[in-house]
């Protein structure tokens, strides 16, 4: 069964900028190297960031959880964030048509 992710960051001010540019490089990678990866999504808010992911497995999440592509990404937001990340894995929920009932 698919598991959804759900991580919003808290940047600093200072460095909104910087951390967007570093997500956006992460994105590509994941999105190249990391198998089972269905979704992994930016979307922003006025004062968060929320990274919206979609993995294939439990397997397959547990293996981005230590790919370099993620160890490059928890490295680069050293000391950039207010607040520590909050991580959400959820399983999806099917309610009306497939295309729109879930991520």
């Amino acid at each position: 069964m698919s598991l959804v992710v759900v991580a919003t960051m808290f940047p600093k001010p200072e460095f909104r900028d910087e951390v967007i540019a570093t997500l956006e490089d992460v994105i590509a990678r994941v999105h190249a190297e990391d198998a089972g990866c269905e979704v992994y999504s930016l979307n922003e808010g006025r004062d968060r960031l929320v990274m919206i992911e979609k993995w294939a497995s439990q397997e397959d999440l547990q293996a981005h959880s230590v790919s370099p592509a993620f160890m490059a990404l928890t490295a680069a937001l050293e000391g950039k964030m207010a607040t520590d990340m909050d991580v959400q894995i959820l399983q999806p929920h099917p309610a009306g048509t497939p295309g729109q009932g879930q991520v």
